[in-house]
C-alpha cells in the first residue's frame, strides 16, 4: 500500500521550483551523489564529513533519519505533499517509478541537489479542508516525515479506492458529539467557543455577541511566545448538521473585523467552497473556518481544559462519547 509523505521546500520558498521541475528535493550533503547509498548507516560518515561542526548525536541522528527517509523509505507510487509558499495550500503528487532519485547540483534556482522525481497533480488542495489532527501533523518542523492520516488524504484527492477497507458501522462519533453540542442554546454555544479559545491559548477570550446579531460573537488575543499578538474576532453559530454556510455569511463577518485583526468562523455545520474562497481572499483579513468535524477534533484535543459545568452539560466523557 502506498504511503503519504510530506517534504518541505524550505517553508514553501522552493515549492514553485519543486512543482515546475517535477521533483522534491533535500540538501544536507551537498557535493555527493547518494545513488549508491543502500542503508541508513552509510549516511552517518557522509553527514559528519559535510557538517564537521555538528557534534550532537541527537541532531546528527535526526538529520540522518530524514535523509534516509527521503532516499530509502519513500517508494515509487507513494504520495508526497509539499506546502506552498502560501501556507493555506498544499501541492501533492506521486513518486515516479524507480530510479526516481536524481543527483542534480543546483542549476534551476533551487539549491537542493538530492531529488526524487514527482508527477504533480494539477490542482492544489486547501489545508483547512482537513481534520485538526491532519493539520497538526503538517505543522511538523521536520523537512521529511510520514503523514499518519493516510486514509483522510487519499479520500481528499479522490483515491478512495486506495483507502484501507474497514468494517462499516452505523455509529458516527462525530455526529454523536455534534448532536450533543446542538442541544446547547445559542448563548451557551458562544460561551463554549470562548472556553475553547482559551484552551487554544488565546488570552482575554470574551463572549461579546448577541443572539441573532449576525456579527462578532467572541474575541480573543493569541500571544505567540511574546513574539507576536493577533486579535481574532470570532463568529460562533450552531447550524443543523449538513448545512453549508454560503459566502455572504462569511463576508458579513469580514466586514466586522477591524484593521490588523483576523477572523474565525466556528460552526457545527460546513462551508460552501465559495465561502472558503472569501475567507482567504487576498487584501482582506484572513478568516479561519472551523467546520463541525474540526470543532469535534478541537474539543477532543482540549476536553480537559473545558470547564466541568460545560462537560456535564454536554453529557460527554473523555473520548467524547455519551455518558
Amino acid at each position: 500500500m502506498s504511503k503519504v509523505w510530506c517534504v518541505r521546500a524550505d517553508f514553501g520558498t522552493y515549492a514553485r521550483h519543486f512543482v515546475d521541475g517535477g521533483y522534491v528535493a533535500i540538501g544536507w550533503i551537498p557535493g555527493t551523489d547518494l545513488s549508491n547509498v543502500r542503508a541508513r548507516d552509510d549516511l552517518y560518515a557522509l553527514y559528519k564529513q559535510a557538517h564537521p561542526d555538528d557534534t550532537s548525536n541527537v541532531v546528527i541522528g535526526q538529520q540522518v533519519g530524514q535523509i534516509a527517509r527521503f532516499l530509502l523509505e519513500i517508494k515509487a507510487g507513494d504520495h508526497v505533499i509539499t506546502p506552498a509558499s502560501d501556507t493555506e495550500w498544499l501541492h501533492h503528487g506521486t513518486v515516479q517509478p524507480d530510479p526516481s532519485y536524481v543527483y542534480a547540483p543546483a542549476n534551476d534556482g533551487c539549491p537542493y541537489p538530492h531529488r526524487r522525481r514527482i508527477t504533480w497533480a494539477t490542482q492544489r488542495i486547501k489545508r483547512a479542508d482537513f481534520s485538526v489532527p491532519f493539520q497538526n501533523t503538517i505543522r511538523s518542523s521536520l523537512t521529511v516525515f510520514a503523514v499518519s492520516q493516510q486514509d483522510e488524504f487519499l479520500a481528499a484527492i479522490g483515491r478512495s479506492d486506495l483507502v484501507a477497507q474497514h468494517v462499516v458501522t452505523a455509529y458516527d462519533p462525530y455526529r454523536v458529539v455534534l448532536d450533543q453540542v446542538l442541544e446547547l442554546d445559542p448563548k451557551e454555544f458562544e460561551i463554549l467557543v470562548g472556553h475553547l479559545l482559551t484552551a487554544l491559548g488565546f488570552e482575554g477570550s470574551e463572549v461579546t455577541g448577541k443572539t441573532g446579531d449576525g456579527g462578532v460573537d467572541a474575541t480573543g488575543e493569541l500571544n505567540v511566545g511574546n513574539l507576536a499578538k493577533v486579535k481574532v474576532f470570532v463568529q460562533a453559530k450552531r447550524y443543523k448538521v449538513g448545512t453549508k454556510i454560503n459566502a455572504g455569511v462569511v463576508r458579513q463577518l469580514r466586514q466586522a473585523i477591524p484593521f490588523g485583526g483576523q477572523g474565525a468562523f466556528i460552526t457545527t455545520a460546513d462551508f460552501q467552497s465559495a465561502a472558503a474562497d472569501v475567507a482567504l481572499e487576498p487584501g482582506f483579513p484572513r478568516i479561519g473556518l472551523v467546520n463541525g468535524r474540526q470543532l469535534v477534533d478541537l474539543l477532543i484535543e482540549h476536553w480537559p481544559d473545558i470547564p466541568t459545568e460545560f462537560r456535564d452539560r454536554l453529557g460527554l466523557k473523555p473520548g467524547l462519547v455519551r455518558t
